[in-house]
């Protein structure tokens, strides 16, 4: 997993979202919000796997966020990813920046 933060407060994941990427896409995540105002935009085209852990990552993410008065804006989320965000009823949390909802 990949974690960098861009200019205009966009994080941009790439790879793995699971178990074994947890932990520092956490802390990247906390440290973003933490760090800044306005929404967070997170860029999730590069993410291939999204498990059960990493659903929970961005969950936290979002309930941290919301307790700072922010919104985590999902960009460019694949079809995928969608996919399991609905299923997960999770895609009712998340604001997202592309039309693949």
């Amino acid at each position: 997993m990949v974690v960098r933060l861009a200019a205009g407060a966009v994080l941009a994941l790439s790879g793995r979202l699971d178990a074994s990427t947890a932990t520092e896409i956490r802390a990247a995540l906390h440290t973003a919000i933490d760090a800044g105002a306005g929404d967070l935009i997170v860029d999730v085209s590069g993410v291939d796997l999204v498990d059960a852990t990493g659903l929970g990552v961005l969950l936290g993410a979002h309930r941290r966020a919301a307790r700072a008065g922010r919104r985590v804006v999902l960009r460019d989320a694949s079809a995928r990813l969608v996919r399991v965000l609905r299923l997960a009823r999770l895609h009712r949390v998340f604001a997202f920046d592309s039309a693949a909802t």
